[in-house]
């Protein structure tokens, strides 16, 4: 793994990757920048064109590591640029697109022309968006919008808005001291990085904390027990009995100064991963409440996860105790996708239900589960979440 630091679209990222990873899968599967789009994956067809220190490149076949330091612009980016707003108001009225797949990255590309090239002819036009191929609009009226819009430039005002122009690569990347003083708590990069502390890295895998707190799914779930809190509270300090209660997951190591590791694994339709990692643990015993960082990647994929789990016992009334559990979570990868859908809410009702269960039992005396090999199906658990709503909602419109 490699520490890097970039500002994408005017936002500091500092991450640790894996160095083969290219720049447009970090940009999507990591930022969830989805407008770069990723077509040949041989740096032909330019549908991943982004600027990176404002010059146009071909995402796919630049790796990530490969601009520590730059500045890296997508089309989201782009967004209140004033030449891109006159080129996607000119791309919609001349028609220059239609499928619609390659038009981030030709956006970019003409962008560039706009602001570099001062007067070109049709000719050059079509050479400069040479580098960009589309299958469906036959080019004419990607031409004519560029042609629309440059006859809306000064060209002594476009050239002057992009004085460093030239091949990627040839311009110096800002130095580690000048971007620390940008930003990360003006940390001096240029001196031998100290040794990282608990909760800053597990195990060589990416824990930013304050990325999971600010962009993180969360998903806050409750149950009860019939048992007293301090039982429950002593049940949870055994981190291998918590996990026994919890399908497709298992302890690989134990605890042992606040650290243990484990594997979950997930079963997603023809995705199946076991993700393996460590898990940072913090119990304050006064107030019932606890916290447990976990990061973890895919031993078959790209996908890795980090969440932080917080949970507290209440205790109730009676001799019972209620269990408020916080997650927030961040997923990678394959994966990311279905962090986003209504299949998290499903998985996550019923993964509360399953341990609620496990554990009264458990606290009833009965014999511990094995450790779990079963996957956790959540395909099939959404599935089943979604025909009991269909059920429900037809016994509602029929009045049963």
């Amino acid at each position: 793994m490699k520490t890097i630091f970039l500002d994408i679209n005017g936002r500091k990222v500092k991450a640790e990757i894996e160095p083969r990873l290219n720049l447009a899968d970090f940009l999507r599967e990591h930022q969830f920048l989805t407008g770069t789009h990723v077509g040949c994956e041989h740096g032909v067809c330019g549908a991943c064109t982004v600027l990176l220190d404002g010059a146009p490149a071909r995402s796919c076949i630049t790796y990530a590591v490969a601009c520590d330091g730059a500045a890296i612009t997508t089309i989201e980016g782009l967004e209140r640029d004033p030449v891109m707003a006159d080129l996607r108001e000119a791309f919609s009225e001349h028609h220059a697109l239609q499928c619609g797949y390659c038009t981030p990255g030709m956006l970019v590309t003409a962008r560039d022309i706009v602001l570099r090239v001062p007067s070109p002819d049709e000719r050059r036009i079509r050479l400069e968006l040479s580098g960009n191929l589309c299958r469906c609009t036959g080019y004419a009226g990607i031409v004519a919008a560029v042609q629309s819009v440059l006859s809306q430039q000064s060209g002594q005002a476009a050239v002057a808005a992009r004085s460093r122009f030239g091949p990627v690569g040839s311009h110096p990347p800002a130095t580690p001291q000048s971007f620390s003083q940008q930003d990360f708590s003006k940390r001096d990069f240029s001196q031998p990085p100290k040794a990282a502390t608990p909760g800053q890295v597990l195990d060589g895998l990416a824990t930013d904390w304050a990325a999971v707190e600010r962009e993180g799914v969360e998903i806050r779930q409750s149950f009860s027990v019939p048992f007293d809190r301090t039982a429950v509270w002593r049940f949870f300090s055994d981190l291998d009995r918590v996990a026994r209660c919890m399908p497709g997951a298992r302890l690989t190591k134990p605890p042992h100064n606040g650290r243990a590791e484990g594997e979950v694994s997930v079963k997603l339709g023809p995705i199946v991963s076991a993700f393996r990692g460590v898990l940072d643990i913090e119990r304050n015993d006064d107030a019932f409440r606890g916290v447990v960082r976990g990061a973890g990647r895919d031993a078959k994929s790209p996908s890795s996860a980090r969440a932080i789990i917080g949970y507290e016992l209440h205790a109730l009334e009676t001799a019972a105790s209620r269990v408020d559990v916080s997650v927030k979570f961040l997923l990678s990868g394959p994966l990311a996708q279905f962090s986003r859908s209504g299949l998290v809410r499903d998985v996550a009702d019923h993964l509360t239900r399953v341990f609620a269960r496990n554990l009264e039992a458990s606290l009833a005396g009965a014999p511990a589960p094995a450790a779990s090999a079963e996957v956790l199906d959540a395909a099939a658990i959404a599935r089943s979440a979604f025909l009991t709503r269909m059920r429900a909602f037809f016994g509602r419109l029929l009045g049963r």
